[in-house]
């Protein structure tokens, strides 16, 4: 896989998981994904107000970014790469699905690994942050604008895997669209589900079942590890997978001939002074 580092992070300010392609880069994940290095993108979201429109903070940079995501992810599936995007925070995940699918001519699938299932909208996310509604915006949900700057849905609500996730609670609390409330819906596979069914297995079944249908997409977000195993993100939760998990999850994932194109979110290396984190990511991604 082909890197492309993309320094953001939605809260608007300098600093967090601006530093995470940085610090991967550092930490040798070039070669752990046994590919080249494209560089990090000229992006950045800053401000901290919320827009009238759309209700994304520092909505301008979000589309700004998305573009050039979407630009740099069709041109290297263009010409036959696989990319890996570092991020940064999961507002990467909108630009790198609509560019596989203009690259594709086609929707494709979503393996989204993570501890919230980010289908909030501008109007119930509660603090507007764009990592909160990738996974909404890539399915042609909202916010309007950011559907609108990425062409529309770039995937198909059937071969969307919602994997890890554990903020169902907080998520009814503030009334964001459920996976059941989708036409058709998603597959919603909850952390207590996942280790019900085994975590390698289910996560077996799910490339499976998605490479049948067609190329996928992996998002990675580290805060579906537990706090214990991983405490260098911003998004903390009670619970969480463990890295033996974790690697039983990603290794049929990461291995599938059907995987376009991967990417990972939310590691925040200022929160990470020994590296240590950052060097288990690393070890995870490891091909």
């Amino acid at each position: 896989m082909t890197l492309i580092g993309v320094p953001i992070d939605s809260v608007g300010r300098s600093g967090g998981t601006e530093h995470g392609p940085a610090a991967l880069r550092d930490l040798g994940l070039v070669a752990a994904l046994g590919g080249g290095d494209g560089g990090d993108l000229e992006v950045s979201v800053r401000g901290e107000t919320r827009d009238p429109e759309t209700g994304i903070l520092a909505g301008d940079d979000v589309l700004a970014t998305t573009a050039t995501i979407r630009a740099a992810v069709a041109e290297l599936i263009g010409a036959g790469e696989r990319p890996f995007l570092a991020g940064g925070c999961c507002a990467e995940l909108p630009g790198a699905l609509a560019g596989t699918r203009d690259a594709l001519g086609a929707p494709l699938g979503l393996v989204n690994l993570d501890g919230h299932l980010d289908l909030y909208d501008g109007e119930t996310s509660p603090t507007g942050e764009a990592a909160d509604m990738p996974v909404s915006v890539a399915l042609g949900l909202g916010p309007a604008g950011w559907v609108q700057a990425c062409g529309g849905a770039s995937i198909s609500p059937e071969s969307t895997a919602l994997v890890g996730f554990r903020d169902r609670a907080e998520s009814l609390e503030y009334e964001m669209r459920q996976p059941e409330e989708i036409e058709p819906p998603p597959l919603p596979l909850s952390l207590e589900e996942l280790r019900a069914a085994g975590p390698g297995a289910a996560a077996a079944k799910v490339a499976s079942t998605l490479g049948d249908r067609g190329p996928f997409w992996l998002h990675f977000d580290v805060d579906v590890l537990d706090p214990g195993d991983f405490p260098a993100t911003d998004y903390l939760m009670p619970g969480g997978l463990h890295w033996p998990e974790v690697h039983e999850v990603l290794s049929p994932l990461l291995s599938s001939p059907a995987l376009i194109g991967a990417s990972l979110g939310c590691y925040n290396p200022e929160k990470d002074p020994d590296r240590s984190c950052g060097r288990a990511v690393v070890d995870a991604l490891r091909v």
